[in-house]
């Protein structure tokens, strides 16, 4: 496909990820006192040679006299370069060995590190144009052949001229001011300036195209890709601040993402989702149908958080959209944060503390219990509930749970049959509860006068499952001993509004701001499995734990094309695709297909040769929701 033409791609900052000479400073200067110094100052050499300021040659000496390697170090360095080899040069590997004659490694840098990292990528070892090194007695570097073209200024040029190319007939791609040079002095059509690993301003202004990867170049050359379609095409929207690890992980993916700190109203999501790709959420983002109307490339929702109530999910299925959440990320935090109030509401902590800084001593031992012995209630027995059971009964607690759900117990726990049981039996009441409509005033006057005086009540679960009237007029007339309230029914949208709430103000009521899964532990945790799960839907089609579409668990893609065909679940469509198949005589090499109640999502894997047209064939079938092709 390449026909007769020809890549030249440098290799510092480009096919790899650093420049090797800071590297091997690194490794050379690693007893040096003076080594923190040395490494920046060959640092800043590198960068003014590659932004143009100062003359090539002299760039390159002074390095290497700031070096003070020898020939031993070099093994090292091939050592640490190999695994720096750029995420995207890593990915089209197969392109690099099928095309192996069309590919010119052109650097300034040294054929002793590049020669063994490029060439087990298939690329010959004569289509490598670098310097070499010279040593002295004792195997220190001291220089480099002076008569390779490589070792002077405007050597990549002269390089170039030797091979007796066509410039019409060249691409050159680099990162540097002397990559440039190449199409300045005519021997190239096209300069890309690949800013995968850095970013030079003076090297963008001057190029012909801006890449951030090795997949851009081929896709807009209409070569072939690893990926269907490049990463950095790719949009995702992260809102309510996202934990920078989850963010870290896309990043890392090569996929063009915008992070927002808060959430958006309807009107503003509906304008900003229209080109994106992947939305990623918290629990203050309502996800209704109009947003997913205006959603016209939404591929995947990521709920970086436990519950999807704020999404609907049903017609996000009939979108084709899959949503992934995370529901065991913040278990344990949730559950220790309920154990800590019910013994700081048990010790009357909170208005003791408020006594102390406004000069009162009060240390009455009345109305302060222990832990032990108290009888827990838990009403919702499902991931958190069924931690905190196990924990609370560690601490010596007897523990109660209802759950609408059947649900096993685990230790001693005891199982109530009704909601009014529960209530009536025990001394402690923690909410765990999802976000249905059904929840919406769970916990009622009525629900309120069942439970026992001078008792504690904790919400930790979804702001409208209290009645917070029927809680404040319980509250003013001490009916508890204490309640500990973490989400309410309205919510600021960020930390500049302020709260407001007829809770506010009473000594034994504990109020937090929606925190209960906020650790840094959990919120990494949640940011780490959605993360991933949008990860390999992206590039595998795996559905593995998405709480809207059918589950599928992928194998890994070998040498082969992935469709992957989501549509409406009625009789037939199954029959119709794989009549196409027979129809463009297509090898089918592995097929799967699950449904739910809404939509089926069926995945193939092809032989990489096929006609086009059965990619428009499959589009048109009457149920087709959406349909992805995956290399």
């Amino acid at each position: 496909m390449l026909e007769k033409k020809f890549i030249i791609i440098d290799f510092d900052s480009t096919f790899i990820q650093v420049e090797a000479f800071d590297e091997l400073a690194q490794i050379s200067l690693r007893d040096s006192l003076q080594k923190e110094q040395i490494v920046k100052q060959i640092a800043d050499i590198t960068a003014k040679g590659m932004e143009g300021e100062i003359e090539f040659d002299e760039s390159l000496i002074s390095r290497i006299k700031l070096l003070s390697a020898k020939k031993e170090h070099l093994k090292d360095l091939i050592d640490r370069l190999s695994n720096k080899v750029s995420l995207s040069i890593q990915r089209n590997a197969a392109f690099l060995k099928e095309y192996a004659n069309n590919i010119f490694i052109v650097s300034n840098g040294f054929k002793e590190f590049i020669v063994p990292i490029v060439t087990t990528y298939g690329i010959k070892e004569e289509n490598i144009l670098a310097n070499t090194f010279s040593y002295d007695k004792d195997d220190y570097i001291i220089g480099l052949d002076e008569n390779n073209d490589l070792s002077k200024n405007q050597g990549k040029v002269a390089a170039i001229k030797k091979l007796n190319l066509n410039p019409d007939e060249v691409y050159v791609i680099g990162d540097g001011y002397t990559d440039y040079e190449i199409r300045q002095a005519g021997m190239a059509k096209y300069f890309y300036a690949f800013t995968e690993n850095v970013t030079r301003e003076s090297v963008i202004k001057v190029a012909d195209f801006v890449i951030p990867n090795f997949d851009e170049f081929l896709y807009q050359n209409k070569l072939p890709i690893t990926v269907s379609y490049p990463k950095n095409r790719i949009k995702i929207l992260l809102l309510e601040n996202i934990h920078p690890h989850a963010y870290q992980l896309l990043k890392e993916e090569g996929y063009a993402i915008e992070k927002i700190k808060g959430s958006l109203s309807e009107e503003q999501l509906c304008n900003k989702i229209k080109d994106v790709t992947v939305l990623g959420i918290r629990s203050k983002t309502a996800v209704n149908k109009k947003i997913l109307d205006c959603a016209e490339r939404l591929i995947a929702i990521g709920a970086f958080c436990i519950g999807t109530n704020q999404i609907n999910l049903d017609y996000a299925a009939d979108k084709g959209i899959c949503v992934f959440n995370s529901p065991y990320g913040n278990t344990r935090s949730v559950v220790e944060m309920v154990i800590g109030e019910i013994i700081l509401l048990l010790r009357k902590t909170i208005s003791k503390n408020n006594n102390l800084h406004n000069g009162k001593w009060d240390k009455r031992a009345d109305n302060c219990f222990e832990l032990r012995g108290k009888r827990l209630g838990i009403v919702g027995y499902g991931n958190i509930g069924l931690q905190l059971s196990v924990l609370a009964e560690a601490l010596g607690m007897q523990v109660y749970y209802y759950d609408i759900v059947e649900k096993l117990q685990v230790g001693n726990a005891k199982k109530c049959n009704t909601l009014g049981e529960l209530l009536s039996a025990v001394d402690i009441v923690t909410l765990h509860v999802d976000g249905r409509k059904e929840n919406t005033n769970l916990i009622s006057q009525q629900e309120i006068d069942l439970m026992k005086d001078n008792s504690i009540l904790i919400n930790l679960s979804r702001g409208h499952v209290i009645d917070i009237n029927a809680l404040v007029a319980s509250l003013k007339k001490g009916k508890f001993l204490g309640v500990a309230i973490d989400v309410f029914p309205d919510e600021p949208k960020n930390n500049d509004e302020e709260f407001i709430s007829e809770l506010r103000g009473f000594d034994n009521v504990i109020l937090t701001p929606h925190i209960g899964g906020s650790t840094e532990e959990a919120q990494f945790n949640i940011g780490d499995f959605v993360a991933k799960r949008i990860i390999n839907y992206i590039n595998f089609g795996d559905t593995t734990q998405s709480v809207n579409l059918p589950n599928v668990q992928m194998p890994i893609l070998n040498d082969a094309h992935r469709l992957i065909h989501i549509h409406g679940n009625v009789p037939g469509v199954l029959a119709q695709i794989n009549q196409l198949f027979a129809k463009y005589e297509i090898n089918v090499l592995w097929q799967t297909l699950k449904t739910n109640e809404r939509v089926g999502y069926l995945v193939t894997d092809i032989n990489k040769q096929f006609e086009k047209q059965l990619i428009n064939d499959l589009k048109k079938i009457a149920q087709t929701i959406k349909f992805r092709v995956l290399y």
